[in-house]
């Protein structure tokens, strides 16, 4: 079994956060469930299509488990890949598990059958929602080389929790994009320092965006996802996302005029960057533990 969480496979992920033995796949390869658009472009396919779904247990809890892989087109999300997650999601809806587990490694929307990604992020997103809705915990993990970017940034934000550590990223747009859209002078996605200060697990822990910063150890991300079960807290009501919506208007009021997550750690009283890139992920936590609050809009 691979220790590190970043150079785990979606199964091995799974195996690894998942009580021993529990995983029951759901379409698996020998299904061999495609997409077909794929075929039609002469592009290669993978016979889960880059997803893997099923049920387990965790801590003996009931849960159901989506694990998207990196390694088939960075994880990105086309028409069956999307309706595989959807239907699993409408599955939590009837079946009340304790949590789902969205295991994320995925750099967007699939561009060769892109309307039809972009539809299954819509009703990925809307399938959460409506199971939150009904009491259904969604507990998101992010830290594999592909990132969380894209659609699939928007679906994370729809978790109850979001766990992460410092290898991770998440954002809308990824770092070339940005640059393709705006020019290097904007953001120069060859600087990974920059690209990890913006989008990396340690800056996206201090602003309050993930709830949980772990290190690269898949039983770093097993343990923190006990402690979001125990909670077993849902959100999901207007007075919630009001609250949201205040503490990023207040966000915005205090760093918008910031270039740099630099400046934004140099406002909180932080440490220097160089200084905070080396922490491992605990100390960093424990040493960000007061700007975080402020960061975040605690009163």
């Amino acid at each position: 079994m691979v220790n590190s969480f970043l150079e785990a496979g979606a199964r091995d992920r799974v195996h690894g956060i998942c009580d021993a033995g529990s995983f029951q796949e759901i379409l698996k390869p020998s299904d061999r469930i495609s997409s077909p658009h794929m075929a039609l472009l002469e592009q290669p396919v993978a016979f889960d299509d880059g997803v893997v779904i099923g049920r387990a247990t965790l801590g003996g809890a009931p849960v159901l488990v989506v694990a998207q892989e990196g390694e088939f087109l960075g994880g990105a999300i086309g028409e069956v890949h999307g309706a595989k997650i959807t239907a699993l999601i409408a599955k939590a809806i009837e079946e009340k598990p304790r949590a789902v587990l969205l295991i994320f490694e995925s750099g967007g929307v699939r561009l060769h059958e892109a309307n039809a990604g972009l539809i299954a992020v819509s009703e990925i997103m809307r399938a959460v929602c409506s199971a939150r809705a009904q009491g259904v915990q969604f507990i998101g993990l992010i830290g594999g080389s592909a990132g969380c970017f894209g659609g699939t940034g928007l679906i994370a934000r729809c978790c109850d929790v979001l766990i992460m550590s410092e290898e991770g990223r998440l954002a809308m747009s990824g770092p070339e994009v940005i640059e393709t859209v705006y020019g290097v002078e904007e953001f120069d996605s060859r600087d990974r320092a920059l690209v990890w200060r913006v989008s990396g697990g340690k800056h996206r822990y201090v602003m309050g965006d993930v709830q949980a910063l772990v290190a690269d150890e898949v039983e770093a991300f097993r343990s923190a996802a006990m402690d979001a079960l125990d909670t077993g807290k849902v959100n999901f009501d207007l007075q919630s996302l009001e609250a949201e919506h205040a503490m990023l208007t207040q966000r915005l009021a205090q760093f918008g005029d910031c270039r740099d997550a630099k400046e934004i750690w140099q406002r909180l009283g932080l440490p220097s960057a160089e200084e905070l890139a080396l922490m491992p992920a605990d100390e960093f936590v424990s040493t960000t533990a007061s700007a975080r609050n402020v960061a975040k809009g605690a009163r």
